[in-house]
């Protein structure tokens, strides 16, 4: 017989929460692995509770959702033949498509929580629950949609928080703000279509927006999400620790944004300028 890992429990969580600095009040933008995280009593839904209890009723949590995209390949077309593909694609509808996969299951189980507020939009789709959700998700911007206006330009004057539960080095949302911040010619945009839910039927529309998929330059090698936070967390500025048995971070959103902004400009364009935040 293989030994067994005994099951944690949420309060388990919300003691390395708290030992990680999460504080009542705080405002988080969350980014996770549950697999990572480990066995955890209620599986989601623990992990939910324990950071709704880390928080507490002063406190806000939200994650980014995407949306589940099963004609995404219709974006590789030319755009002139897109709106023909997409007349049978399943509209998209705020309330109830999924989450995108590729964020992770903690997010989809966020979409589903009782008291969760979700933003409208095919693309840039965010869940929040708490004391500011209203405040972070209210007239997100159809295009540019993680641009002015955002839930991350928000979460950054909230003076909100980033947490990482053994999440990827390439996942941290938030510095798609930092690329809209950076000042850069030519930085490399995109056009997605998208069946949407709409009155009195459903609708193709397009989003315009800086490229979030392949980057704002072209750029060789590893993900620059990646090497901007492993650079990020060189500086001693975040705060590092475990969670469960994942490794975790908590680093503060505008700091890390700002960081962004000044590697971009150096490592993208030195010559580029980095408009002030």
């Amino acid at each position: 017989m293989y030994p067994t890992t005994p099951l944690q429990s949420p309060t388990d969580l919300v003691r390395d929460l708290k030992q990680l600095g999460i504080r009542a009040g705080d405002t988080l933008m969350i980014h996770a692995s549950l697999r990572a995280i480990g066995a955890v009593e209620g599986g989601a839904r623990g992990v939910l509770d324990a950071l709704d209890e880390a928080v507490g009723a002063t406190g806000t949590l939200m994650m980014v959702l995407g949306a589940r995209d099963d004609w995404a390949w219709v974006n590789e077309l030319p755009e002139h033949e897109r709106a023909a593909h997409l007349e049978n694609a399943e509209p998209f509808d705020s309330l109830h498509t999924p989450a995108d996969p590729d964020v992770g299951y903690l997010a989809e189980a966020l979409r589903q929580r009782p008291g969760t507020q979700v933003s409208d939009h095919p693309e840039g789709r965010f869940g929040a629950r708490g004391a500011r959700a209203a405040e972070l998700l209210r007239d997100p911007p159809w295009h540019d949609y993680f641009g002015p206006g955002s839930p991350l330009e928000r979460l950054c004057e909230l003076g909100g928080r980033v947490l990482r539960l053994g999440a990827d080095f390439n996942t941290t949302t938030v510095l798609h703000w930092a690329e809209y911040l950076v000042e850069l010619p030519d930085k490399r945009r995109v056009r997605r279509h998208r069946r949407v839910a709409g009155s009195p039927a459903p609708e193709i529309r397009h989003v315009d927006c800086l490229d979030d998929s392949d980057g704002i330059v072209e750029w060789p090698g590893e993900d620059y999400f990646a090497l901007i936070l492993r650079a990020y967390l060189e500086t001693g500025r975040a705060r590092v620790g475990t969670v469960g048995r994942a490794r975790s971070e908590l680093l503060e959103a505008a700091d890390l944004v700002r960081f962004g902004v000044a590697w971009m400009s150096s490592h993208f364009a030195p010559q580029a300028s980095v408009r002030r935040m």
